[in-house]
């Protein structure tokens, strides 16, 4: 782009010369300079022609003798940028203690100041050693203060002090100009200092900030309203927390849980059922499936009947089998609820299916079975191998059902499983 201004502005000046060319010719104007006995004539364009060459060579003087230093400068900045990048590198790499030495260097260039002391500090966080990267972040305040600001929190909360972390945030918080970074710090500060109402303000703000992906922000949404829920201390808090949350937030499976959880800790089997069954109308979620099997006391024969529906739209949800054996157990069909708990265990190994099949089989007088179960739910919980394979689970019984069911679209096209 620089050639071409050079061109345009050549074409003006040329432009300019043939309209006043006339006008000069006419009249060149004359110009007459005496100092000290020298007497100068000539015309004011070949004046102004001197003029102009006078400041040229000043220009090009000038730029001779500045030579040497502006060549220092432009290596002492090309080796800053150089040792930035590297710095960074190093920083990715996990070279924490070269990262901070080369970052430390690329700080001496005024340009580079901030960003070298910031990503300094973070690596000195990341080694652990907090006090200096807090005196590496003094330094950077002077010249980035709000990041600075937002990496101070960030490194009090690593360094086990998310009380001084949010104090330090809460100011700019309240003021609205915190900066998506900080909304995020003050929400994890405030998470891990208790302060659970100041952990859900700052929700909608990093929400509409864009500051997270999709599945960042609802890992942290989900962090933040189950711990909420899980910390009220009687029923009545419990409904006013939940009838205060948004829509939006009331809508969250982990939340529903939480709330779900919370309200069976506190007898309130009917409005936990309720939220349980709108979310699952909603979006089928095999936590919230679980969840919903533990108020089967209420009414299990009911609850067995609407299980049994849901089955026609995920026959291959282990969650949901689990819930059908335990359901089934609960009114002593113990024949039923071993093929649901075989069936279950057979799509996804789970202690808890283990250990209801284990009773089942207790139940039936079948001890050698039962024995196994138990042995296999404790190998699950443990990470270890499952010692006895499901077909051995009743010998000399062959298992003619289906594993897991095809699955079909509206269109008719089978859906794989994930």
């Amino acid at each position: 782009m620089k050639a071409w201004r050079w061109v345009l502005l050549l074409v003006v000046i040329a432009a300019l010369a043939a309209f006043a060319w006339p006008w000069l010719a006419e009249d060149p104007g004359y110009v007459l300079v005496r100092l000290r006995g020298w007497r100068v004539e000539t015309t004011a364009i070949a004046a102004l022609v001197l003029l102009l060459l006078a400041w040229a060579l000043l220009v090009l003087l000038w730029r001779l003798l500045g030579w040497p230093f502006g060549a220092l400068n432009r290596r002492h900045r090309r080796i800053s940028r150089r040792r930035l990048g590297e710095g960074l590198v190093a920083l990715m790499e996990g070279r924490h203690g070269d990262a901070e030495r080369d970052l430390q260097r690329a700080a001496r260039l005024e340009a580079l100041r901030g960003p070298a002391l910031l990503a300094a500090a973070e690596a000195a966080s990341r080694r652990g050693e907090y006090a200096r990267a807090l005196e590496i972040l003094d330094q950077a305040g002077q010249a980035a203060p709000r990041a600075a600001r937002v990496l101070r929190a960030r490194t009090l909360r690593r360094a086990g002090k998310p009380a001084e972390a949010l104090a330090l945030l809460v100011p700019e918080a309240d003021a609205r100009t915190l900066t998506p970074g900080g909304w995020r710090e003050l929400a994890l500060a405030a998470l891990a200092a208790g302060d659970l109402r100041r952990a859900r303000s700052a929700l909608e703000p990093l929400r509409q900030s864009g500051a997270l992906g999709p599945k960042a922000y609802a890992e942290l949404e989900s962090r933040i309203l189950t711990a909420s829920l899980a910390a009220a201390a009687d029923a009545a808090e419990l409904n006013t927390l939940w009838s205060q949350l948004p829509k939006t937030q009331r809508r969250v499976p982990a939340a529903v849980e939480a709330y779900a959880r919370r309200a069976i800790a506190f007898g309130l089997l009917l409005p936990a059922m309720d939220e349980l069954e709108a979310a699952l109308h909603r979006e089928w979620s095999p936590a919230l499936v679980r969840a919903w099997a533990a108020l089967g006391d209420v009414d299990a024969a009911a609850s067995l009947a609407r299980a049994e529906g849901w089955l026609a739209s995920h026959p291959n949800d282990p969650a949901l089998l689990y819930a059908l054996g335990r359901l089934s157990m609960k009114l002593g069909q113990w024949a039923k609820a071993r093929q649901y708990l075989e069936r279950a265990l057979a799509l996804a190994p789970d202690p808890a299916a283990w250990e209801a099949l284990a009773d089942v089989h207790a139940a039936l007088g079948e001890w050698t079975q039962a024995q196994a179960a138990y042995r296999n739910a404790l190998a699950v919980t443990r990470g270890e191998k499952v010692a006895a394979p499901l077909a051995e689970a009743r010998p000399g019984v062959i298992d003619t059902r289906p594993i897991a069911l095809e699955e079909r679209d509206e269109h008719g096209v089978p859906r794989l499983r994930p």
